[in-house]
């Protein structure tokens, strides 16, 4: 963050010079030269990505009019003598083709920056933890969206009304919105990586998809719908440990066999992997007291000394992270419902809406972080208006105190205890969540008994 830490003179700066700086420490390890446009092509691929990167940060009301101040604004910060093509349509059609490769190269960048500027809090009990989840995104409700992102989601309900004593919700079975799961870094904040598809895809699937991308000694923290064998078993492979919610829905088996374990041991063995002879899943189980229910957690750690439960309490309750990133998303930063009427700028929208959000967190906590602030207490509010102001009056000198850095000095969360919740409890609400109840732990049959012999004689690991 050198070159753009110097008091007050800052302030004597125009707005798209603060901009300019931002966005250059962003590009700083970037290679565009990977991305070879054709030679025709009036766009390059950094003017490409920038245009693009100021796309999304617009809160202007419409994608085109975010094109025009993105355009404007890239022409002015990269000094491009030759002007790229103003239309919007061969705008999206190229960032269509090319967001692929834009993601891949982000990420990776993205992910080393957070390790570089951010060492101490890459780890939590000496593990880098994750926690991932998912949410929707609607979308307009044309053909094309609807053929990409609604189609199978209706087909699969419409297969269930039958078995439905309920009706179902008309606006439940014929939604069009865009599925998103986030494998968000708990330490950091910040996401990770992240996956799209329709409005009924797999959240399992995936995380699953992702864990090749994790690094070592990793820790997954996940809610109750990311139970399975499979998944659990395809972590461990991968040596990435979990803590996972498990509920009602769950059995659990108390011990195999005749040695006598510790009372806070339980196996995870259904009986489907029974029968194909896979070994069972030794899970140690945490119980924690919550605002209203008791909160049943399953980790893969069984030593207490590397893990304690205090340990596993604290990640579990930093998962919360997560759902403020979504809440953030959707309500914050306007992405509640994306603009395109078409899926494959749909899709390219949601990339670089994501991109855009982890970029000016990425940014501003290394900016906060350099002025001697908490990064942890960065205002997702305080931080938009401070790049949205700057993009309003880029051509324009601001006041004292009214610069992009100064902004961010003071986009910092408040410190007051509130007495009530924001929320009020009484107003209906069409999702009414059950909590997800206490797992079953029996003693096993003496058929398990005997199988898990088997599997430990047949060496099956």
């Amino acid at each position: 963050m050198s070159d753009q830490h110097h008091g007050s003179s800052l302030a004597t700066r125009f707005h798209f010079q603060a901009l300019k700086t931002a966005i250059s420490w962003l590009w700083q390890d970037m290679d565009f030269h990977e991305i070879r446009l054709r030679d025709d092509c009036t766009w390059s691929a950094k003017a490409l990505a920038t245009a693009a990167l100021l796309w999304a940060w617009s809160d202007e009301l419409t994608l085109g009019d975010r094109f025009v101040k993105g355009r404007q604004i890239a022409c002015k910060v990269l000094q491009i003598r030759r002007l790229p093509a103003s239309s919007y349509q061969a705008f999206l059609k190229l960032l269509n083709k090319w967001t692929p490769h834009f993601v891949e190269m982000l990420t990776q960048a993205f992910r080393r920056r957070m390790q570089q500027q951010f060492p101490q809090r890459l780890r939590i009990a000496g593990l880098f933890t994750f926690c991932a989840d998912g949410s929707r995104l609607g979308l307009p409700r044309t053909r094309s969206n609807e053929a990409a992102y609604a189609a199978t989601c209706s087909n699969r309900l419409r297969g269930k009304k039958k078995r439905r004593k309920k009706k179902q919700p008309k606006w439940e079975v014929n939604t069009t919105q865009l599925w998103i799961t986030t494998l968000w870094h708990l330490g950091t904040q910040l996401p990770w990586n992240w996956r799209l598809g329709p409005c009924d895809s797999s959240e399992r699937e995936h995380l699953s998809q992702m864990l090749g991308e994790l690094p070592d000694h990793s820790l997954m923290v996940a809610d109750a719908g990311f139970y399975g064998y499979e998944l659990w078993r395809e972590m461990s492979s991968v040596g990435c440990e979990y803590v996972v919610r498990v509920g009602s829905n769950v059995h659990l088996l108390k011990t195999l066999g005749e040695t006598r374990t510790r009372g806070d041991l339980v196996y995870f063995w259904p009986l489907r992997e029974a029968r194909r002879k896979q070994p069972p899943l030794m899970l140690r189980l945490v119980v924690l007291q919550g605002n209203r229910h008791p909160v049943y957690l399953v980790t893969s750690v069984l030593d207490r000394a590397r893990l304690s439960d205090q340990d596993v309490a604290r990640i579990y309750q930093q998962r919360w992270g997560i759902e403020l990133f979504y809440r953030h998303l959707k309500q914050t930063f306007d992405r509640r419902k994306l603009r395109s009427r078409n899926a494959g700028n749909a899709y390219t929208e949601a990339q670089w809406s994501l991109l855009g959000l982890w970029t000016m967190a990425l940014h501003a906590q290394c900016f906060q972080q350099s002025q001697r602030l908490d990064p942890n207490r960065l205002s997702c509010a305080g931080m938009l208006r401070a790049y949205r102001r700057a993009m309003r009056e880029y051509k324009s000198r601001p006041e004292a105190g009214e610069d992009l850095h100064s902004m961010l000095m003071l986009a910092q969360k408040d410190n007051y205890q509130r007495t009530k919740p924001k929320t009020n409890e009484d107003y209906p609400r069409y999702n009414k969540l059950k909590p997800a109840g206490r797992p079953k732990i029996k003693n096993p049959t003496t058929w398990q008994i005997e199988r898990a012999k088997q599997v430990q004689q047949c060496g099956i690991t």
